[in-house]
C-alpha cells in the first residue's frame, strides 16, 4: 500500500572514511512548527487494551440504545462506524442520539495500566513549535490520558469531536476547521495518526504526514478510503523512537 521506507534513520551526521562527514539521513522535519497528533492508539501503544476497552463500551451502549441483542449491536455498531466515520455520528444521524450521553459513557474506562511515559514527554518537550492533539474523542477522555501519560502540559489545544461540529476524520471539513482554529500553515504541520485514511485530508492540505503503525483491526474496519504511497510521508511503530531520532533544525 505505501513505498518501503525505514522507520528513522540513526542519528546524526557521521564520520566515514578518511574523515569525511556522511550525509544526515534522518527525516527532515526542518520545516515543521505545527505538531498534531492523535491521541488514542498514537500516543500510547495500541497493544495495552485500553482502545479494547472503549470498543466494548461502544457496543454496549448500542446494544443497550437500540435495545438489540450483543452481536447484533456488534454488527451494527460496526455498521455505523464503516459508513459515517463514528459510532457516534451514526447513531446522531440515523437514531438522534444524545452525544455527551454517549460520550460519558464509552470513555468510563479503566486506566490504571497508563503510567508517565518520560521519554514521550521529553521528545515532545524537543520540538520546535506548537503542539496539538486532534481526536475523534473527547476532551474529557483526551485529558485524563495526557493526564496519566504524564503529557498534560505539553500541548496548546486539543481539538476533539466537539470541535468538529460532530464531523470526524477522516471528514475533510474538520482538517480545515482545525488548520483554521489554530492559525496553522498546513505545509508547516505534520500529522501524526494510527490509521492511514485519517492521514490524506492532512496530506491533501499539505502538511507532512506519519503513520503509527498497528496490528489493531480498528484502523481497518472505519470508512474506505484510498490511501496512495504519497499520502504517508513516514510510518513507525514507536513514536518516541521516531522523534528522538528526527532533524527539526532546518
Amino acid at each position: 500500500m505505501f513505498r518501503p521506507m525505514t522507520e528513522v534513520a540513526q542519528a546524526g551526521n557521521r564520520q566515514g572514511a578518511g574523515g569525511l562527514l556522511q550525509p544526515d539521513a534522518r527525516p527532515d522535519f526542518g520545516h515543521v512548527s505545527a505538531w498534531v497528533f492523535d491521541l488514542d492508539n498514537t500516543l500510547y501503544r495500541a497493544d495495552n487494551g485500553i482502545f479494547a476497552q472503549i470498543e466494548a463500551r461502544m457496543t454496549e451502549f448500542v446494544m443497550r440504545f437500540l435495545d438489540m441483542p450483543r452481536d447484533a449491536a456488534w454488527t451494527r455498531q460496526k455498521d455505523l462506524y464503516r459508513r459515517y466515520g463514528t459510532t457516534l455520528n451514526g447513531l446522531m444521524q440515523e437514531h438522534g442520539c444524545d452525544a455527551e450521553a454517549y460520550l460519558e459513557y464509552v470513555h468510563d474506562i479503566d486506566l490504571s495500566q497508563l503510567s508517565p511515559d518520560s521519554g514521550l514527554a521529553a521528545a515532545l518537550t524537543a520540538l520546535p513549535g506548537r503542539r496539538f492533539v486532534f481526536t475523534n474523542g473527547c476532551s474529557a477522555h483526551a485529558g485524563r490520558i495526557l493526564s496519566r501519560l504524564g503529557l498534560e502540559r505539553l500541548f496548546d489545544d486539543v481539538w476533539d469531536i466537539r470541535s468538529l461540529d460532530f464531523r470526524p476524520k477522516p471528514d475533510a471539513a474538520g482538517y480545515a476547521a482545525v488548520v483554521a482554529a489554530g492559525g496553522i500553515d498546513a505545509r508547516a504541520a505534520a500529522m501524526f495518526d494510527d490509521i492511514p485514511r485519517n492521514l490524506v485530508p492532512a496530506r491533501a492540505l499539505g502538511m507532512t504526514t506519519v503513520w503509527l503503525k498497528n496490528d489493531s483491526l480498528w484502523s481497518s474496519e472505519g470508512p474506505h478510503m484510498d490511501v496512495a504511497s504519497g499520502d504517508i510521508d513516514h510510518q513507525t511503530d514507536n513514536l518516541t523512537h521516531f522523534l528522538h531520532n528526527i532533524r527539526t533544525a532546518p
